[in-house]
């Protein structure tokens, strides 16, 4: 095979996400269906909020970019990962690179969305009186500006760590999709450099707005407890639980896969892990954050009407 970037490996095979004959057929439609909602959902909710003038406040905002995200997210990897179900599912050395990158961009762009997110939410509950003054269009498009930054920068500087490797005879990656650790075992060269880079970058981007979505939460919740009106402390609650467990399940999975040692875990466990923070948190995001809003509803309400008259 011709010599490709340091690599004499010109296409990569992915396994997928199981080689039992009994379960390809039923974990497609299973994944197929997962990717529906997931599109249409997100896809959605970006078109109601860019036509609904109702809606273009910050938190909304936020919402649009993250939807955005997820829906650019799912489409790098469910698609191709549906494929190794029904077909042998080869990747050029490139567009392994390609996705690979792209996968790295949105996650992480995802983590700081999230962040900024929690912080919008922490200044509408517990500095109401301030929120417009401090949640200013300026503040916000800056903080969405330094999310898209910070991803594009951190994807570079994983991408680039993964092109100096070579790839010699081994080109069966062991997931459904082009991801980092996978990538390493099959290198024929020291993978040290990409060891500790991983654990910095990927630390800094796990770690760092885990850490501040928590503590905003913290003090939300705290917040919601002094509420004098019980109806009002319960639909908070409410609220704030399902934005927790959303944010638990994509950072908690995440730090599973990237920041434990690579002695620990199988190979099994690691793919499963990678199912929620790349198939499961983006199909729910569209839900958590929109169906149980009672503005959504309210112009989702009016626009099926619209439609239907």
């Amino acid at each position: 095979m011709a010599h490709t970037n340091g690599s004499f490996v010109t296409e990569f095979v992915l396994m997928g996400l199981t080689d039992q004959p009994d379960l390809q057929l039923p974990l497609f439609f299973l994944f197929l269906a997962t990717y529906m909602i997931t599109f249409f959902g997100n896809l959605g909710l970006i078109i109601l909020i860019v036509l609904n003038s109702h809606l273009h406040t910050p938190m909304y905002f936020f919402l649009f970019n993250l939807s955005f995200i997820d829906f650019c997210y799912s489409s790098v990897i469910t698609p191709k990962m549906m494929m190794s179900f029904v077909l042998k599912n080869s990747i050029s050395y490139m567009g392994c690179m390609t996705q690979f990158y792209l996968f790295c961009f949105f996650v992480i762009s995802e983590c700081y969305v999230l962040t900024s997110m929690a912080y919008d939410r922490y200044v509408a509950i517990c500095k109401p009186l301030l929120y417009k003054t401090i949640m200013s269009p300026k503040v916000c498009f800056n903080l969405m500006l330094g999310s898209y930054l910070t991803a594009f920068s951190h994807a570079m500087i994983h991408t680039g760590c993964i092109l100096r490797l070579s790839f010699c005879d081994a080109n069966t990656i062991d997931h459904y999709f082009c991801d980092v650790l996978p990538l390493l075992e099959l290198s024929c060269t020291s993978t040290y450099v990409n060891e500790v880079e991983i654990f910095i970058v990927a630390g800094i981007d796990i770690t760092v707005p885990s850490l501040m979505v928590f503590i905003s939460y913290g003090f939300i919740l705290s917040s919601i407890l002094r509420m004098s009106s019980t109806e009002g402390r319960s639909k908070a609650f409410s609220t704030c639980s399902s934005h927790i467990v959303a944010v638990s399940l994509f950072f908690g999975s995440g730090a599973f896969m990237y920041l434990k040692p690579s002695s620990a875990g199988s190979k099994g466990e690691g793919k499963i892990s990678s199912v929620f923070y790349t198939i499961v948190v983006p199909m729910m995001n569209p839900l958590i954050y929109s169906l149980r809003n009672k503005d959504v509803k309210i112009v989702l309400r009016k626009s099926l009407s619209s439609i239907k008259f």
